[in-house]
């Protein structure tokens, strides 16, 4: 994380890409173990911590700035590990892990791109 108020859409975007990175380590394993008798598959929380920090009547920017960057963690669950829809008690399904992995993909790209265009909105300030 970068320590100034500049980078403050900055260090909530490569929260949210840490976190995307941690679900798609998420989904590849449960991709792996997709045969694996009695193993549930994982999924990651963090969406919902982001939209908590987000609520409130001030502006974005002032919501961004003021966000607390220690309660953004993804965290890691197990889901639906009661439910099985197989015989050997393993309840990933691989098509719709792929969708999850494509969906994901996606969109880790979308954040690193709008780091990107932060810093380049930096630059160009500083440059004139």
């Amino acid at each position: 994380m970068i320590g100034s108020d500049a980078f403050s859409f900055v260090n909530v975007l490569d929260k949210a890409a840490d976190a995307s990175w941690k679900r798609n380590e998420v989904i590849a394993n449960n991709i792996a173990n997709v045969d694996t008798p009695h193993f549930k598959r994982s999924d990651v929380t963090f969406e919902t911590y982001l939209a908590k920090e987000l609520t409130g009547r001030d502006t974005l920017s002032k919501k961004v700035k003021n966000m607390k960057l220690d309660k953004l963690e993804a965290t890691t669950y197990l889901d639906h590990s009661s439910l099985s829809y197989r015989k050997d008690g393993n309840n990933v399904d691989i098509d719709t892990e792929e969708a999850y992995l494509a969906d994901n993909q996606l969109k880790y790209y979308a954040l690193l791109d709008a780091m990107s265009q932060e810093f380049s909105r930096m630059r160009s300030v500083l440059q004139k």
